[in-house]
């Protein structure tokens, strides 16, 4: 894009958010998370979304990846096997002094959790079936988000990642819910195929160029997050 077309789409997004504002009052962040599973048997992986259903009040029939926001429970749930020491920290990078070490678990349980109630696929290992204790030690976190100003809901959303493999997911068995339909194991390079929400599209790209840089993803790296600042979208790493 030129620089005119560039400072054109910087008003109307300022535009947008000034008449969002105007419709529902700036509300704070909720923590929420995301998790990308990655089918990587491919020759170009794959990532499982779903289409949101028209009555919701956000993203209503996009598609996005499983997840929703921490519940005040998740704090406390038990894990089979822990996060790495390295995405801990990164979960605590920009933060409140309140937000400490079980609310960053909280998230990955929060991740976890919406995986099983959106697409019915669980983390927590089969000897440990009928519980939520699931097993977040191949979790990487591939970026950070804020909603922006003015939307019916906000979220301060924290993008994992990990492979089927890695986790024993069957993939042949995700299943549709009253969340997500139409579940699709989308290739990384196909955002046109179905209808991404902008942020979406952008954590794809990071993912890709990620995959690109080290196939193996390793858990020790700078993360990307994402924000309005004077109604302009930043990108900073963290």
């Amino acid at each position: 894009m030129n620089a005119g077309g560039s400072a054109k789409a910087a008003l109307l997004t300022e535009d947008l958010i000034q008449r969002n504002e105007s419709r529902h009052p700036t509300r704070r962040p909720r923590d929420a998370a995301s998790l990308i599973l990655v089918d990587r048997k491919h020759a170009i992986p794959r990532v499982l979304v779903g289409r949101r259903g028209k009555a919701h009040a956000f993203m209503p029939e996009m598609y996005v990846f499983p997840g929703g926001r921490r519940d005040p429970d998740d704090n406390r749930v038990g894990l089979a096997r822990p996060l790495n020491e390295a995405v801990t920290e990164q979960l605590l990078r920009r933060t409140q002094a309140r937000f400490g070490e079980n609310a960053a678990r909280g998230l990955a349980v929060a991740a976890a959790r919406e995986m099983m109630e959106e697409a019915h696929l669980s983390l927590t290992p089969a000897s440990e079936a009928g519980t939520l204790r699931p097993d977040v030690s191949h979790f990487r976190l591939l970026a950070r988000a804020i909603t922006p100003p003015g939307m019916p809901r906000r979220f301060d959303t924290r993008f994992f990642v990990c492979f089927t493999d890695e986790v024993g997911v069957d993939t042949a068995k995700a299943c549709d819910s009253d969340e997500l339909q139409d579940l699709t194991w989308l290739p990384i390079d196909s955002h046109e195929t179905v209808a991404l929400p902008r942020i979406t599209k952008v954590v794809l790209t990071d993912l890709k160029e990620a995959l690109e840089a080290d196939r193996t993803l390793p858990f020790q790296r700078v993360i990307p997050f994402y924000y309005f600042r004077n109604g302009r979208f930043v990108r900073e790493l963290i």
